[in-house]
């Protein structure tokens, strides 16, 4: 049985703490329809952050015991972390209370708007995030439905992972990891890039291609970009950071000073409050897309002078003694070679902490960090890992974050583990000097925003 989602009203989300799953239910909030939802981190008696969020959108919010499941309910979302044996899953089934996932009421909801899907590896929730702001600026009101807080939107008291919005564009975050990707048929795809993560590479063309295939207008390619380039359709409608490679939109003359980055696009000047490269070709997708869809450069230019960015990615808690800590959720060698180089700009020696998460994706990738990570540092600069975040499940134990210190340290690499990442603060604090970065990576564990918190308290 298909579900319509603009004739549903009353809808129950099983796992709704998720950065996902949160997102979808404060939109579906925003269209005035009934939302609801349990997570087994609301648990009776304590405080939980996002709760009250939902709560203040006019979200009921229920233990995971069932009960916030009625038959009035019409529709129940899952996340991809939910099992079988959840008693609410077992008592829609018993109510016959339809139940679909995450990225089917995603692909749903965007059927229902004109969609811009951002794809790719590395990137998304920035890139959608600096769209986001320049519709916004440019007063089309867009939606959007991320995977990272809006610093703009966080400030309002909200998650800040999704706006409703009143005009006719929506803003989503297509993700490959978990092949949900080719379920969605946007208006305007973008591709920002393809490296190897969660999946081989031909694997991931693969993926991409039916991506591609599966837009119906324009497909913006990052042309800089070696193996995104090979599904590029358009030039004119591409965009390079290679002033060499040929695209519609090129970004030349980069800068970094401190937090600080600067660049122009076809000869127009962008000035951006953060960090990287990577942030340059992230928004030179932005505005290209947004140029695609009417928006004049300069708008464009306005607008991201005024970006705040997003949670977790490279977000600067402060300087102490002259040491910068910054937080960022790189947690794929790409990326961590990127906020690692980014930092490379702020000051002459940076001591990066990763935490690997998964047994089974550290193991997979395992060759690829120690090259990336490898490659970047300079002979000043110092990598550090904790043990390996393990979310339970049946995962082999049978590697160890030390397993990539070590070879790094072959590499000639300044590279040291501290098993029990509370050790981290005492361990590290001779290795750093003043004019110096501790930059903190990780993703997927849920305590690392307070963990990154009490490394700035103790440092």
């Amino acid at each position: 049985m298909s579900t319509d989602i603009n004739t549903t009203d009353d809808i129950f989300f099983i796992g709704i703490a998720g950065t996902g799953m949160s997102a979808l239910a404060q939109y579906l909030r925003g269209l005035g329809k009934k939302v609801s939802g349990s997570d087994r981190y609301f648990l009776p008696g304590s405080e939980n952050d996002i709760r009250n969020k939902l709560e203040a959108e006019g979200i009921l919010c229920y233990p995971q015991n069932g009960e916030g499941i009625s038959a009035a309910t019409q529709l129940v979302v899952v996340s991809a972390a939910v099992e079988d044996t959840v008693p609410e899953v077992q008592k829609a089934r018993q109510l016959g209370i339809p139940i679909i996932k995450r990225s089917e009421l995603l692909a749903l909801i965007a059927d229902t708007k004109k969609t811009i899907a951002i794809g790719g590896t590395s990137g998304k929730s920035t890139t959608s995030a600096m769209l986001f702001d320049i519709l916004q600026y440019a007063g089309m009101e867009p939606g959007i439905i991320s995977g990272a807080g809006l610093v703009s939107l966080i400030k309002k008291g909200k998650i800040g992972n999704a706006a409703t919005g009143k005009g006719e564009w929506l803003v989503i975050e297509a993700d490959e990891s978990d092949g949900s990707i080719v379920q969605y048929k946007p208006e305007t795809g973008v591709l920002l890039n393809i490296d190897k993560d969660h999946k081989e590479v031909d694997v991931l063309m693969d993926i991409f291609d039916v991506f591609k295939k599966n837009t119906r207008g324009a497909f913006i390619v990052n042309r800089s970009h070696p193996l995104a380039a090979k599904l590029s359709g358009n030039i004119s409608t591409d965009f390079s950071a290679d002033p060499e490679i040929p695209a519609g939109y090129t970004a030349r003359n980069f800068q970094q000073n401190g937090l600080t980055i600067q660049f122009t696009i076809n000869d127009e000047p962008f000035e951006l409050q953060t960090v990287g490269r990577h942030n340059m070709e992230n928004a030179l997708a932005a505005v290209t897309t947004a140029a695609l869809l009417g928006v004049p450069l300069k708008t464009a230019s306005a607008a991201l002078k005024n970006y705040e960015g997003i949670y977790r990615r490279h977000q600067v808690l402060g300087n102490k003694n002259g040491v910068w800590v910054i937080d960022d959720y790189a947690h794929n060698p790409a990326k961590c070679a990127a906020s690692i180089a980014a930092c490379q700009y702020i000051a002459p020696k940076v001591v990066a902490w990763f935490q690997p998460h998964g047994y089974g994706p550290t193991r997979f990738l395992r060759h690829d960090f120690v090259q990336e990570i490898g490659n970047v540092l300079r002979p000043e600069d110092e990598i550090w890992m904790s043990e390996i975040f393990y979310a339970g499940g049946t995962a082999e134990k049978t590697i160890s974050a030390n397993d990539l210190i070590r070879d790094l340290r072959a590499e000639g690499a300044n590279a040291f583990f501290a098993e029990d990442r509370n050790d981290l603060p005492e361990s590290l604090r001779t290795h750093l000097t003043g004019d110096s970065v501790l930059l903190l990576m990780g993703a997927r564990d849920p305590s690392l925003e307070e963990f990154a918190q009490k490394v700035w308290k103790e440092l």
